[in-house]
């Protein structure tokens, strides 16, 4: 688990599924990691309706294609506003690879661990290098419930099927 913390670069592609108390969606998703940046591209079908959203410290930008491209210092309520839905993009960089935000406290379930009000739950997982990354996953608290299947990940260079 120590390693994953450590690992500078990675990356994956995969399907989300977003549904809060008003709305939900899907779409296909490409993350990027490095130790600087969060690189997030959610897509409909054929690459239709890209989203591109970056951040790199505390500053999220969210490119819509074209002159549309807005930032904002706080990422977490511009990407509230911008999607219709609260999502915790700096902890989910750490969910996603099945890890614990280090800042916050959490209690380990027999699926995954509570953290700041949200559940991670970990449904399947594949293997990757010479260890576990998830496969299928869940992510929710009492109004968002983020599902994401995950087909491919690179670790530092190296691809999973």
């Amino acid at each position: 688990m120590l390693r994953l913390y450590e690992l500078g670069y990675w990356s994956f592609e995969g399907r989300l599924a977003l549904t809060g108390q008003n709305d939900s969606w899907s779409a296909n998703i490409s993350w990027e990691h490095s130790p600087e940046t969060e690189k997030i591209k959610l897509s409909g079908p054929m690459g239709q309706g890209a989203i591109v959203i970056s951040l790199t410290g505390n500053v999220v930008t969210i490119d819509r294609g074209g002159d549309d491209v807005q930032s904002s210092a706080q990422p977490e309520e511009f990407i509230n506003q911008q999607l219709g839905m609260f999502v915790p993009v700096r902890s989910l960089r750490y969910w996603v690879v099945g890890l614990p935000e280090p800042s916050h406290s959490y209690r380990d379930t027999d699926v995954g661990f509570n953290q700041a009000g949200w559940m991670s739950e970990y449904k399947q997982m594949q293997v990757v290098d010479d260890g576990a990354m998830p496969h299928k996953m869940t992510v929710m608290n009492n109004k968002v419930k983020l599902k994401l299947i995950i087909d491919h990940w690179v670790l530092n260079g190296t691809k999973a099927n």
